[in-house]
């Protein structure tokens, strides 16, 4: 392959990249699709190829179309062991965020809520709201008919809508002061101050540190309360599985607030939050290093500043 289209392909893979990855909700599987797109670009016909963006953007969504209809894949996703990988700020993956709409469907409420859609749906839903493809785009990279794209995004559009808490974006600065108060109420021991700081529907989703076989999951305030206090509640056994004494940071992840827990300058676990009215609306914590791989990545070339908590 000449330069010239490697470099055509290396000026766009990045995009390639967040579209995987709003498509799959992995980073490991995202990159694995655009390296298998480069190696279909290298042996294409290039010459025949009239707009090589098009071209690409047609392949790595019909790759992450057929990783998402596989069985494996659907066997994953129907019996909840499946999550988002999380991302921290900046990282180059999470793509586009100039609007509202671009912000909200690469944050991780919104990638576990289009594990309802349909997979076109979800496609069709993701050029349109991350990208702004026009819908006679959308149906050639689809193919599809232009009114069935407009029909994937409008049906896509209502079920995350109906499913997302608060409405509203929530403003950063405010996020992280309600994250920080309701982190130092879970280490206070105070499950009434933790009741206090959620909505009435709050939920929360944990991967049980990657040991348990299904997702864990709570649904009222006072078990969501309850769960967050013994997890934050320091044990011999919870430092053994972290490799030592954890110390707790603010960071955004996917757009949200989020406590990680770090030692030994690697991140050993991740909890994301949902902020709606100024009280949390939702929790979910990963733990298991495979979700975190890349997070540790970016984190060990973050600044991250003084911890909330120096030693747990």
């Amino acid at each position: 392959m000449d330069s010239a289209a490697v470099d055509r392909f290396e000026a766009g893979r990045g995009r390639l990249a967040s579209l995987a990855y709003r498509l799959l909700g992995s980073a490991a599987d995202a990159e694995d699709i655009v390296q298998e797109a480069f190696l279909r670009w290298q042996a294409a016909d290039r010459d025949r190829v009239e707009v090589p963006e098009a071209w690409l953007t047609k392949v790595v969504t019909h790759l992450c179309l057929d990783r998402l209809r596989s069985a494996q894949a659907r066997h994953e996703r129907a019996v909840g062991d499946w999550l988002p990988e999380p991302l921290l700020e900046g990282d180059a993956m999470l793509g586009p965020a100039e609007t509202v709409e671009q912000r909200e469907s690469v944050s991780l409420a919104v990638l576990i809520l289009m594990e309802r859609l349909s997979p076109a749906e979800r496609a069709a839903y993701v050029l349109r709201e991350a990208f702004s493809y026009p819908h006679a785009e959308i149906a050639q990279i689809l193919d599809i008919t232009e009114s069935a794209s407009q029909q994937h995004v409008h049906r896509a559009r209502i079920r995350v809508t109906a499913e997302r808490r608060g409405g509203q974006e929530a403003d950063p600065a405010s996020a992280r002061r309600i994250v920080e108060e309701f982190l130092l109420a879970a280490t206070s021991g105070r499950t009434e101050r933790l009741v206090a700081m959620l909505t009435a529907d709050a939920t929360a989703v944990s991967d049980g540190f990657g040991l348990a076989r299904r997702l864990l999951r709570y649904t009222t305030c006072e078990r969501v309360a309850s769960y967050v206090r013994a997890g934050f509640k320091p044990t011999a056994a919870k430092r053994r599985l972290a490799g030592g004494s954890a110390a707790f940071h603010l960071a955004m992840v996917n757009g949200s607030p989020a406590v990680l827990a770090v030692s030994d300058e690697r991140v050993v676990g991740a909890v994301a939050f949902e902020v709606s009215d100024g009280k949390v609306a939702s929790l979910l914590g990963i733990a298991a290093a495979d979700r975190l791989a890349r997070l540790n990545e970016a984190w060990r070339q973050h600044d991250p500043g003084a911890p909330i908590i120096n030693a747990w």
